[in-house]
């Protein structure tokens, strides 16, 4: 029982029965008030603390959450620490001007700001953050710019000597250092001596009742206490004041080395723990997985046979996918054991095992499918395997491999060899991996060049793996073996395939059309069949086998059903509808190139739909993870189509029929636009106030539109075909010369028709060879284009063959003729719209009672008509007859 509760004065305490061992306690009521504790109310310590302190710790603590929010990039939450950073600062001038700068506040924001250049350098994180964080690191960009030069010296000085490890550790210290001298509290009045009363003596086994429950440093402290605390009867204000005491001082410094020394010991055993549990590391080289140990593959005695090898091959690959395995180590016990199996020999058919299962570890190396292979596993280890496997297979015709062959019904000692695997879906899964690898290269260094050298590698694995499955394997497996074939193909230009003579097997033009053809008759799925037919499609286009390429889309009606293919398929799709339009631009035909290129490029989205890159996009924002799905798909850069190219080839086409369409009906009131984004490339352009020479693809294909509206061709066709658009565009093309000379041909030819359009109703009569001569071609161009016209209806004339002369019907009406009658109809359609108005107006009573009554007295008036003229006509009807008698 606590001390507190026994009341009176020593001489009652002492009157105790020891015989029973019962301890009698008995309080008397005390003759004034006297104050009662008891043991279970903690001593609470005022604690004093100065300005310095006060305006530390709020510092301190703003700093802690400024760094948790830069760890999770959370822009918004850092502009709102920065700026309670600033205000406690503020705040804490004057401690700072007696104590001097705080080196965690100048090492603070020297992080800071590094920490935002970082992340306003990084365009990609940029492009997907939201508003919020977007509008807060712009804001906390400028402001932290702006603050620090203020501090330019400190800066300045501590970036020449900048500290190591984490801003949260020292704030650690210095609290600890706080605390520490938070303890030392500053003398007081010496209390006088107050003698301790006796204590009671207590019964036997009362020792295991009360503080032995507790541990060692609770007795020692409640000891302590009582040793402070006088007689109840005693206490005075005294007592209650701050003392400083040396036997006070030194219980403390008792107390705060008992403390250091239990914190030794807990770190002390922490470390051996630790030591146990992990391998020791240099500093800045700490492991991403556990250590392993290298299990042994066999005991020195212990003999080597099929059975051993495949129970060793089992336990390693037992440890794929475990938490903790190291997936090198994996790759390289498994080549160690090949290479055991090879000394043994035990035979092919367990080393093609082992081949499978070496490119398996390999394929698993990287956990995450968006991060391509390795380089270094890329040349040492994937490509030797599979070539290793490639020519085992080929040279023993008796192993048999596929999924279908289960791991029971292996046979792997006696021929005929079954092992269990495909090598038609390893060398699928290594065709992926080098895509994914060209996909991680920066598209315009070495490093890209360098790893597209390994396609001919790739190709050469393909080949002799269809030489391998034209023996053994089916139609199914010879179908994905050809695609992947024509994948690597279809894209590539032959110039052998504009020669004319050109008999041989291996030209591609031969190979794929075998290659597909095989498909198309032996495929039973309907992906392989598709992507075929527009691998061929590509491959006639690009080699200017227009009529083969136009055929070969049309028959296959894909254009009806491809939005329920698959994205890579329709990417495919749409690269072939592309280059289909640039090989119609090529031969001359401009309407089929537009047609084939108007949905692609009148989206805006050309780049994205040609799978060459990711357009930013305005409604939405795209989730991180469709961004990585998008980005898995997109093509290597080797594979892109030049995308000014093909704009500069869809405004000119667009152009030339667009120009002469808008000369023909200009007076239309409802006119038709071919191309709405041609259209609004010129209305652009017509908006400037200035417009100078052009400078751009655009402006060169607006400034030729123009020349050519007012029939001026030669300016047209040098705004067109010049140096800069020679080097940005028409030298990109086969055979430049031959694309340069068909298109200035349809200039002339669209600036005749659109001269024909605009000034016909100023002639009576033209003739051929003054048309031939202005417009610079021959006279027989000159007569088809306007036969063309006439039997169109284009044109309201006719020839006169014999004097070469063209005669203007002038059927049509001229410019102000025209805009009279647009006058009279809009005038027509405005009266009838108030009539309209009028009758349908409510509230005019009278006016719709006279309608109702003239509306009655006409259909009166009508019926009567109809009387009198059915009357007359059977009065005439008679006379007839009578007549006829007579």
């Amino acid at each position: 029982m606590s001390r507190f509760f026994r009341a009176g004065s020593e001489s009652e305490s002492e009157s105790e029965s020891s015989d029973d061992g019962i301890q009698d306690v008995r309080p008397t009521a005390p003759s004034r008030a006297v104050m009662q504790f008891s043991d279970d109310e903690e001593e609470t310590k005022r604690v004093v603390r100065s300005e310095k302190d006060k305006r530390y710790d709020e510092i301190r603590s703003i700093i802690k959450l400024l760094k948790n929010h830069m760890k999770i990039k959370d822009m918004a939450n850092v502009l709102t620490d920065f700026e309670s950073l600033t205000k406690a600062f503020d705040k804490a001038k004057k401690v700072v001007e007696k104590e001097g700068m705080p080196r965690i506040y100048i090492r603070t924001i020297a992080e800071l700001e590094d920490f935002v250049n970082e992340c306003w350098e990084d365009r990609d994180w940029r492009k997907n953050i939201s508003k919020n964080n977007a509008k807060g690191l712009s804001t906390v960009r400028q402001k932290i710019k702006r603050y620090n030069r203020e501090f330019e010296t400190e800066l300045a000085a501590y970036r020449e000597n900048p500290d190591t490890g984490d801003i949260d550790d020292e704030g650690e210290e210095e609290e600890e250092k706080d605390e520490d001298s938070e303890e030392e509290v500053k003398p007081a009045p010496k209390k006088p001596e107050v003698e301790k009363p006796a204590r009671p003596s207590r019964a036997f086994g009362d020792d295991d009742d009360d503080e032995s429950d507790f541990g060692t440093e609770s007795s020692d402290e409640s000891s302590s206490s009582e040793d402070e605390m006088p007689a109840v009867g005693k206490l005075t204000a005294e007592y209650f004041l701050k003392s400083t005491t040396e036997q006070e001082e030194r219980k403390k410094e008792e107390r705060k080395r008992e403390k250091r020394l239990k914190k030794e010991e807990k770190e002390a055993r922490k470390r051996e723990e630790e030591a146990q549990e992990w391998t020791e590391v240099s500093r800045g080289n700490a492991p991403s997985q556990v250590v392993m140990e290298k299990p042994k593959m066999f005991a020195k005695d212990q003999e080597i046979t099929v059975e051993a090898v495949c129970k060793k091959l089992a336990e390693i690959v037992a440890m794929r996918g475990k938490k903790g395995t190291d997936r090198s180590m994996m790759i390289e016990l498994l080549r160690e054991l090949k290479t055991i199996a090879e000394n043994a020999n035990l035979g092919k058919a367990i080393q093609v095992k082992i081949c499978f299962s070496i490119m398996a570890a390999i394929y698993d190396y990287n956990p995450n499918i968006a991060t391509c292979m390795k380089s270094e596993m890329w040349e040492t280890a994937c490509l030797p395997t599979i070539l290793d496997l490639l020519e085992t297979l080929i040279e023993n015709e008796d192993i048999t491999v596929g999924d279908n062959i289960l791991e029971e019904s292996e046979s792997l000692e006696k021929s005929p060899f079954k092992v269990r695997g495909c090598i038609l879906t390893m060398v699928e899964r290594l065709d992926e991996e080098f895509t994914k690898m060209l996909q991680a290269c920066d598209a315009h260094s070495t490093e890209f060049v360098e790893r597209l050298k390994d396609e001919q590698a790739l190709c050469d694995i393909i080949d002799r793996l269809e030489d391998y499955l034209e023996k053994l394997g089916g139609s199914d497996e010879m179908c994905r073996v050809y695609l992947r074939h024509i994948e690597h193909l279809y894209y590539k230009f032959d110039t052998s395939a504009f020669e004319e003579k050109q008999d041989s097997d291996k030209s591609s033009e031969k190979v794929m059309d075998k290659m597909c053809k095989f498909i198309y008759a032996k495929d039973s799925t309907d992906r392989l069949r598709t992507r075929a037919i527009l691998c061929h499609i590509y491959h006639h286009a690009l080699h200017d086998r227009w009529f083969d390429a136009r055929d070969l889309m049309l028959m296959s009606h894909l254009q009806d059903n491809i939005q329920h293919s698959d994205v890579s398929t329709q990417i495919l799709y749409n690269r072939t509808l592309v280059q289909l339009g640039l090989c119609g631009f090529r031969q001359g035909h401009i309407r089929d190139a537009h047609n084939a290129l108007v949905d692609i490029q009148s989206s805006n989205r050309a780049k994205e739909l040609l799978a060459q890159g990711l357009v930013p996009q305005r409604q939405h924002e795209r989730s991180p993870e469709q961004e990585k799905i998008e980005k898995r798909r997109l093509l290597p850069y080797h594979k892109h189509i030049n995308l000014e190219l093909l704009e500069c080839v869809y405004l000119v086409s667009a152009m030339l029929l667009e120009i002469p369409y808008m000369a023909a009906h200009e007076l239309d009131v409802r006119k038709r636009m071919i191309s709405k984004n041609f259209h609004h490339v010129l209305k652009m352009s017509e908006k400037q106030t200035q417009t100078g020479p052009p400078e751009s693809m655009r402006e060169h294909v607006v400034a030729a539109s123009k020349a050519m509206k007012n029939g001026d061709w030669k300016k047209c066709r040098d705004y067109i075909i010049n140096e800069k658009m020679n080097a940005k565009v028409w030298d990109l093309f086969y055979q430049a010369d031959k694309v340069r000379n068909m298109i200035s041909a349809k200039i002339q030819e669209e600036s005749l028709r659109t001269y024909l359009f605009r000034y016909s109703s100023l002639y009576d009569s033209l003739s051929l060879q003054s048309l031939a001569s202005m417009f610079q071609i021959e006279v027989s161009l000159a007569h088809a284009t306007i036969s063309k016209m006439i039997i169109n209806e284009e044109l309201m004339a006719s020839l006169d063959e014999p004097t070469q002369i063209v005669m203007m019907h002038r059927t049509e009406p001229t410019r102000l003729q025209s805009l009279a009658l647009q006058l009279s109809d809009k005038v027509g359609s405005l009266v009838d719209n108030n009539e309209r108005i009028l009758e349908i107006k409510q509230g005019n009573f009278f006016f719709n009672k006279n309608n109702q009554r003239d509306n009655y007295q006409n259909q009166n008036q009508q019926q009567q008509w109809g009387g009198r003229n059915r009357q007359n006509r059977n009065n005439q009807n008679r006379d007839r007859d009578r007549d006829r008698n007579y």
